[in-house]
């Protein structure tokens, strides 16, 4: 046998009824959905059920699924401690998901674990599910920082697995949407909350998985969204298949969005390889983009590419322009990938004879020593995306009113120590945040005295 059916749920702890003691009644119509979900669940009658969950074990660089034979969990992180659950883990399938993983050299495993006991996005779709059946083994598997392609092609090894299983096998995608839909919502409200929420349920219910693969990162940070990538591992494991997807319900009356999606499989689509299709369109950008880069994002291209290929820091061209030869400032390089921050690192004060000096330096220390992220892959070169921030001269200042996060950036000094954060940053919306921000990154407590300067960047990308 192999996939046999999916669902997309939330996971609201107030929909379980001795948390929530009447109050879930406000998202009546999901919990109306879910109880087709367990109905559903019933009809199919899997032999193993798969869950990814936002909140299990979580690493930026490693999709974890929990190891061993058996779990255990209960509410009583939200006051209901008698609600327990306890599940037997396929391990036999967990070990066949690991080899494809690896075959595919996509990093995941069971290594790691810091918690073994569930977790509540995945209890929540368990509450329901086992009030109609019982008879299945569990595999649990988290989200990480990798790239929806990743993400998507690891649910591509989690059908392999399944058809190798000769097993019936059901995925339950748990996920909210975004956070961020009210004023008076728990995380308040965001101009892109309502519009990621529009766009995630009209991608479910027209079965466009393409469009889950293409949501820009910094949107979706905006709104606070949970699900996307947890969407993205179902939507990998319905790669190639013809499906009735049905949204069951959505709303979103208490700052979070929740949506119930139903996906029968109804046969095979060689049109619906999506992965196929994003990376052919994907390359094509980064090719357009790549002839419209300048000579400072040039080079730090190529200084990168160089040192992760050789080992060895690249010698400086002849061929460059006076611009860069002739003057010299503090330089930062960032690289992306699929949109996500993949290393950053710069000076505040140059610290070579010129400004193509300093991109070459700081763009191989940005490929191997922020310590944010393991060093870059030579696998993952085609899909970097660059921008060189080159400083302008740094003033002091008196208040933090004289900041503008979209002009200036900030740097921030107490005996010692500096933190700087650069302007125009996805996320940093206020002045406050922006020197919140240095303020961590220089480990400089808030409470602290310190001094603020300002500078200005020419930004190229």
């Amino acid at each position: 046998m192999s996939l046999i059916g999916a669902f997309v749920v939330p996971h609201p702890p107030l929909i379980v009824s001795q948390i929530g003691k009447g109050k879930q009644k406000e998202i009546q119509k999901t919990i109306d959905a879910y109880q087709q979900v367990g109905r559903r669940t019933q009809e199919l009658k899997p032999d193993t059920i798969i869950i990814t969950s936002p909140h299990s074990i979580m690493y930026a660089d490693y999709l974890h699924i929990s190891p061993g034979e058996r779990a255990s969990g209960d509410f009583g992180d939200f006051g209901a401690p008698d609600v327990a659950f306890k599940v037997k883990y396929d391990s036999d399938f967990v070990e066949r998901l690991c080899r494809l993983a690896e075959e595919e050299l996509i990093p995941a495993g069971t290594l790691g674990e810091r918690y073994k006991k569930l977790d509540h996005s995945t209890m929540v779709p368990l509450y329901f599910v086992n009030q109609y059946y019982l008879d299945y083994c569990l595999v649990r598997i988290g989200i990480s920082g990798l790239s929806p392609l990743v993400h998507y092609r690891f649910g591509k090894c989690i059908v392999q697995a399944a058809d190798e299983s000769n097993k019936r096998v059901l995925f339950i995608a748990s996920g909210d949407l975004s956070h961020k839909l009210t004023e008076d919502g728990p995380y308040g409200i965001a101009e892109e909350g309502p519009v990621f929420d529009r766009q995630l349920t009209e991608a479910l219910v027209q079965g466009d998985f393409l469009r889950l693969m293409t949501f820009n990162e910094e949107f979706c940070e905006a709104a606070a969204e949970c699900g996307l990538r947890s969407f993205l591992i179902m939507a990998g494991a319905l790669d190639g298949k013809k499906i009735k997807p049905q949204l069951l319900s959505y709303e979103g009356p208490l700052g979070v969005g929740y949506a119930v999606a139903s996906f029968d499989i109804i046969g095979n689509d060689d049109n619906r390889h999506f992965d196929q299709i994003y990376e052919q369109a994907e390359m094509m950008r980064l090719q357009e983009t790549q002839t419209q880069e300048d000579n400072y994002v040039q080079l730090a291209r190529q200084s990168l590419e160089h040192y992760v290929k050789t080992g060895r820091q690249l010698q400086r061209p002849d061929d460059l322009p006076d611009e860069l030869l002739q003057h010299k400032a503090g330089v930062f390089v960032s690289i992306k990938i699929s949109g996500r921050l993949r290393g950053c690192i710069g000076t505040i004060a140059p610290v070579t004879d010129n400004t193509a000096d300093e991109i070459i330096r700081d763009a191989v220390s940005a490929c191997s020593e922020d310590p944010r992220f393991e060093p870059v892959r030579p696998d993952e070169l085609p899909w970097l995306e660059y921008s060189v921030d080159v400083l302008g001269e740094a003033e002091p200042i008196e208040s933090i009113d004289q900041l503008d996060v979209i002009r200036y950036g900030v740097i921030v000094s107490s005996r010692g120590r500096r933190g700087l954060l650069l302007p125009d940053l996805a996320g940093v919306n206020t002045p406050q945040k922006q020197v919140s921000i240095a303020l961590q990154k220089a480990g400089i407590s808030s409470h602290d005295k310190y001094s603020l300067e300002r500078f200005e960047v020419v930004r190229h990308k």
